[in-house]
């Protein structure tokens, strides 16, 4: 008898020992997925997506311990999305994380009415139809947005401000984003006059174009240019190579100041957006509907000015306007 209960013993516990890899993977299987869809490429976006993860972390969630996380880098290459998208949607996962483009957010809202998303746009959300309201985003959808277009008459006071001698000025726009570059053309009409500037419209949506872009301001007379769309955010060394090839002081927002050859940048502190759009992703996992969620607008903004710039341009920058900047580069 005693021999028999040995057996039975052991053979229960080989049981339980060849079921354990059984157990981890369906422990593996629940663990909640979010997809994450961008425009851009991994190397682009690092300052962002440590901003996701700190507010995933809020939220109680890591990443590889308690939720898994299937990243799409379309690399700037557009026309990548609609696969990225497709591949998303059929893996099912709980929430997809997408942004960089708006048509990429249109594209991803049209392909599943099941799956919630949360967007980051640096548009007006309702503008482009993204939401019904801020309030109240209605569907399966909610997000977060920088709302940069909407910063173009505080970019022309600063440039004011600064290079005061400055009347005429280049607005650089992505016609492949028209609400943006639209309400980047109202925000000039409606403060360049107040502030008794002229300006000239400019447009690139490839990097020849941007390239030709400058030289046009350049030969139309523009001692500045003005840009805030995430195309050029991502070629950030290329537009400051231009700007001090050319001569020409630039303003942007997304924190473009931090990088040689742009002299000023003003806008929201993007990766805090994007701690705010991880938090709501923790949110949403753990049931919250994302309809039901307002989405969020920046409560935090920042002035950069680039001292590197100024100098390589023979600018002089006063230091009552460098006390009231949030960072100089020096």
């Amino acid at each position: 008898m005693a021999t028999y209960i040995r057996r039975r013993e052991l053979i229960s516990t080989l049981c339980g020992a060849a079921a354990w890899p059984l157990v981890a993977r369906a422990q593996q299987r629940q663990m909640p997925v979010i997809g994450v869809l961008y425009s851009v490429s991994a190397a682009q976006w690092t300052e962002q997506m440590a901003g996701f993860h700190q507010g995933l972390r809020e939220s109680g969630y890591v990443a590889g311990r308690n939720v898994a996380i299937e990243y799409r880098w379309a690399d700037n290459q557009i026309d990548r999305l609609p696969a990225m998208i497709a591949d998303l949607v059929g893996r099912k996962v709980g929430v997809i994380l997408v942004g960089g483009n708006v048509s990429g957010v249109r594209a991803t809202i049209a392909a599943t009415q099941s799956i919630p998303i949360v967007f980051t746009t640096a548009t007006d959300p309702v503008a482009t139809g993204l939401v019904r309201s801020l309030n109240h985003p209605g569907s399966n959808v909610t997000g977060a947005t920088f709302m940069g277009d909407q910063l173009g008459p505080k970019h022309l006071e600063l440039l004011h401000e600064v290079l005061p001698a400055v009347t005429r000025f280049a607005v650089l726009v992505n016609p492949e984003n028209p609400v943006t570059s639209r309400d980047a053309i109202q925000a000039a009409e409606a403060a360049a006059p107040r502030l008794g500037l002229e300006f000239i419209i400019v447009r690139a949506a490839a990097d020849s174009e941007t390239e030709t872009a400058f030289t046009t301001a350049v030969r139309e007379h523009a001692a500045a240019i003005t840009m805030n769309d995430a195309f050029f955010a991502n070629r950030r060394e290329q537009i400051g190579a231009l700007g001090l090839r050319h001569m020409l002081p630039v303003i942007a927002g997304e924190q473009m100041a931090l990088t040689t050859g742009v002299l000023m940048s003003y806008g929201a502190k993007i990766p805090d957006t994007y701690r705010q759009a991880g938090i709501y992703v923790g949110r949403i996992l753990k049931g919250e509907k994302p309809g039901e969620l307002p989405v969020l607008q920046p409560t935090k903004f920042e002035l950069i000015v680039n001292l590197k710039t100024a100098k390589a341009l023979g600018l002089k920058i006063a230091e009552t306007f460098l006390v009231r900047a949030d960072e100089v580069v020096e």
